[in-house]
């Protein structure tokens, strides 16, 4: 009897090493290092939107985004990149188009809002992507402002005369744009799959940039992504 309780024991404990090894693997969050000639920006990815995650991954293992350009940026706003095209880009030409060739389901979290420094999926307008499918490389990471409950509230009661699913805030979620800031008008329209960790002054010093009349800066500035362990 000794024997088997022994053994039952050893056998609870495996389980539960192994599923907290589980819980743990589960948590484990990716972390890339966007790099520019303004410094260094490092982003953790959400395990909330899967399939954003993925497919960002992918590309970074492929080499994908090095060398192309933040090819729109806004300041107070966002800036933007990820257009193939953007690669090698001639001065004064339009970009913004380009991908690989493939879009994202949308996968909207209410947990996620759009404060500064998280990064989104750019996409094509409602009329004509209606689903509101992201592209499958295009991205920006946000800059925006700090808002007051009362800003926030004004903006949110607007879109939600146009909206089937009212958008709501938690208290919290108020406190975050009303200390840290970002762009409201896109959450729950947009998709969120990450946020910086390190480097936000570096957002700031390219949102500044000088730009034509597209918003593309004067000066090109290159990109390189590569996945990071700390």
């Amino acid at each position: 009897m000794m024997i088997k309780k022994i053994i039952y024991i050893f056998l609870i404990l495996i389980t539960a090493l192994n599923t907290d090894c589980l819980a743990q693997k589960k948590k484990k969050q990716t972390k890339v290092l966007i790099s520019t000639e303004y410094g260094d920006i490092k982003i953790v990815l959400y395990n909330e939107t899967p399939q954003h995650r993925d497919n960002f991954i992918k590309l970074v293992k492929e080499k994908f985004y090095d060398g192309l350009l933040f090819h729109r940026v806004m300041n107070n706003f966002m800036i933007q990149g990820g257009d193939p095209e953007s690669k090698d880009a001639k001065e004064g030409v339009m970009l913004g188009n380009g991908g690989p060739g493939y879009t994202i389901p949308a996968e909207f979290d209410t947990s996620l809002i759009h404060k500064k420094g998280v990064l989104a999926a750019a996409r094509q307008p409602d009329n004509v992507n209606p689903n509101k499918e992201s592209s499958g490389s295009q991205f920006y990471i946000v800059q925006g402002k700090t808002m007051t409950k009362e800003e926030v509230d004004k903006i949110k009661n607007s879109r939600n005369k146009r909206r089937k699913v009212p958008i709501t805030y938690t208290e919290e979620q108020y406190k975050v744009y009303e200390e840290i800031g970002g762009t409201p008008h896109l959450d729950m329209d947009y998709t969120i799959f990450g946020e910086v960790i390190e480097g936000l002054e570096v957002i700031d010093l390219i949102a500044v940039a000088a730009t034509d009349r597209r918003n593309r800066p004067e000066k090109d500035i290159k990109m390189t992504i590569k996945i990071v362990r700390k």
